[in-house]
């Protein structure tokens, strides 16, 4: 026999508990190929066969379906009332009747096609369990290995699946290679061609919000809070913090004694990148001065309808505010949503100029071994010579 239904039964009830697949999905899914391998064999591309396998002893029934009629003009797809009513007393005409078929063997030829849809089938009910599994994960951190990396794009082995994470999505500098472990955030599950496609990400902001969470435990009990978080991955971040409770210094609880809170959050992400963690306030003169800390700022002129600031420093502090590459008005442009210019003070009666690019970004919405087995399951089909 081509074809070891025993052997089939071991390795469907294997590959189920491995891809996580209900016995009852990976069931249907070889009985459908060896409905095509029946065809193959036995009938005809366009009959319709249903084929049974019991789950204990590995016998394999076929049942095919033909039209009942007075008079028979293809024995492949009709059956005339007397033959039907054998089978069933009360068949007529026009209705279709089920010709049960026990099944002893397939061939090789068949057996490759019920190798073909066992495996197309597969994966697709493997990624139906995996999209389900990890869309309720969008928006949490997980971890995972890198597998390869393929120019500017990383895969990364999340357990059941694999993620990508494109170079927008990764830390400027940070090097990746094939066993490493990171941590990811997952940022999306994207439906494609292929099945689903996990999108993974270390370079967004939500990334940093989620490593002090791991640090700080007064954020599940909502004493402090993170408000606002400006990132340039691998550079620098800034981060708006609010404590709910009267006398508890929120910036205190993200630094931690000694800086640990803070340090491991940037053992993650690399030292190469500085956090500032600022005080958030409700004023936004304020919150303004306490984002471009650790400037002195003498004045803070806001134009509310613009959501523009000009801010006015000592001429010693103007480089300061401004940063290298406007980087830290930038940031806190981004942090407070506000467009901020920078002037000092022996320029305050002049018309300000933009100290350096400040575009503010609007957040983007958060969007929520197998082959051993495989290998049994096809040598099942395929071990048996001629």
């Amino acid at each position: 026999m081509e074809l070891d239904m025993k052997q089939l039964l071991v390795a469907v009830r294997a590959i189920a508990e491995e891809k996580n697949l209900p016995e009852e999905t990976v069931q249907e899914i070889v009985e459908q190929a060896l409905a095509a391998a029946y065809r193959r064999d036995y009938g005809d591309r366009e009959q319709e066969v249903r084929v049974t396998m019991n789950m204990n002893s590995g016998v394999v029934d076929a049942y095919v379906s033909k039209e009942i009629v007075d008079t028979v003009t293809d024995e492949r797809f009709e059956i005339s009332v007397n033959d039907a009513q054998v089978i069933r007393k009360n068949a007529k005409a026009g209705e279709t009747v089920e010709i049960h078929e026990k099944v002893e063997d397939f061939g090789r030829v068949a057996a490759q096609t019920a190798k073909q849809v066992i495996l197309q089938r597969l994966r697709e009910a493997e990624r139906e369990i995996i999209l389900t599994e990890y869309e309720d994960k969008i928006g949490t951190i997980i971890n995972g290995i890198v597998s390869r990396v393929e120019g500017n794009i990383v895969r990364v082995e999340l357990g059941k699946a694999q993620g990508i994470m494109p170079r927008s999505e990764q830390i400027q500098g940070e090097r990746y290679y094939p066993g490493q472990r990171i941590k990811v955030f997952l940022k999306d599950v994207e439906r494609g061609f292929r099945g689903p496609q996990l999108v993974v990400s270390r370079g967004n902001k939500d990334f940093i919000e989620w490593l002090f969470r791991a640090e700080v435990p007064e954020m599940e009990n909502g004493a402090v809070e993170i408000k606002d978080i400006a990132r340039e991955a691998g550079v620098r971040s800034k981060i708006a913090v609010n404590s709910t409770v009267p006398g508890v210094d929120p910036v205190g609880t993200f630094v931690g004694g000694h800086g640990t809170r803070v340090n491991a959050v940037m053992s993650e992400v690399g030292e190469q990148e500085k956090i500032d963690i600022v005080v958030w306030d409700k004023d936004p003169k304020v919150y303004i001065t306490n984002a471009l800390s650790p400037t002195r700022v003498t004045k803070v002129t806001l134009d509310e309808a613009n959501k523009k600031a000009v801010v006015q420093v000592p001429e010693d502090q103007l480089s300061i505010a401004i940063g290298k590459s406007g980087q830290n008005v930038r940031l806190s442009s981004k942090l407070t949503g506000y467009d901020i210019d920078i002037v000092s003070d022996t320029d305050a009666g002049s018309k300000p100029q933009p100290a350096a690019e400040t575009t503010v970004n609007k957040p983007a919405p958060r969007l929520k071994k197998k082959e051993q087995l495989e290998s049994s399951l096809l040598e099942a089909i395929e071990e048996h010579g001629e």
